[in-house]
């Protein structure tokens, strides 16, 4: 069994790769950071009876995803499980957010998910047989002033693999698509974003393993913890332009 996690050299995606390793999933890991991956790599090689493969990419870049597929379809063949958990945020008033920055993350939190999802979902198809979990955010669930583009770039992750996920029950297929939606999670994403969460954040070992077994399970949407299942039930009830002023006080005292 393989399994390939992007976004692995921190983070949530560090701590599937750790758990993953320890359920026997020979790995491949990316990311940008090239010497994080490779003590990554040593350290599971080390504590447990796996083979790690790193190959560094920045999935901001179209062509890196694509030759991200391409050598691991020349390495390693069919893959059993994808985790697309690469992506960041950032916080502040959308007219004053840099654009480039704001494209960098379009890239990596939209382009980098949809174009791996749709390469490997291809062969997955076609064996009958795979998993993907794309990392979105309890974000995903409404809109998120002071953090337009980052919550539009999670909605945007959470439907594509509802959609994904209608067709290939319509066509009985074997392949299951899970989404995880965390609140906060104590990782460097919120160094990267510029924000300070007002409510405490939720351990990354606790979610990697707790999203890992209910993927394991085909469960389709995984929220962590009673205060995210709470919140995504609330704004199913409430009016968007209520969550928008709910979610703007909320971000108001991050920044």
């Amino acid at each position: 069994m393989i399994a390939l996690v992007t976004g692995a050299s921190s983070g949530i995606g560090r701590d599937m790769s750790k758990y993953l390793a320890k359920l026997g999933y020979d790995l491949i890991i990316t990311a940008r950071n090239k010497l994080a991956l490779e003590d990554i790599k040593e350290e599971l090689e080390k504590e447990n009876k796996i083979k790690v493969d790193v190959i560094p990419k920045d999935l901001a870049i179209e062509q890196e995803c694509i030759s991200l597929y391409e050598e691991v379809k020349q390495k390693h063949g069919n893959i059993d499980i994808l985790i697309n958990n690469a992506g960041f945020g950032f916080c502040g008033e959308f007219v004053d957010t840099d654009l480039k920055v704001e494209l960098s993350m379009i890239n990596t939190n939209i382009k980098a998910v949809h174009i791996l999802t749709k390469l490997f979902l291809k062969d997955m198809v076609e064996i009958d047989k795979g998993r993907i979990m794309n990392v979105a955010s309890v974000a995903a669930f409404m809109p998120g002033p002071l953090m337009a583009t980052y919550y539009s770039t999670k909605n945007y992750v959470l439907r594509l693999s509802q959609a994904i996920n209608e067709e290939l029950k319509i066509k009985k297929s074997n392949v299951k698509i899970s989404v995880l939606c965390p609140g906060p999670v104590n990782t460097n994403f919120n160094n990267v974003a510029n924000v300070k969460f007002a409510l405490k954040g939720i351990d990354s070992e606790y979610v990697a393993k707790y999203a890992i077994d209910k993927m394991l399970k085909n469960k389709k949407i995984i929220c962590v913890g009673f205060g995210i299942k709470l919140t995504r039930f609330l704004t199913k009830l409430s009016p968007d332009s209520l969550n928008a002023k709910f979610c703007y006080r909320v971000q108001s005292k991050k920044i």
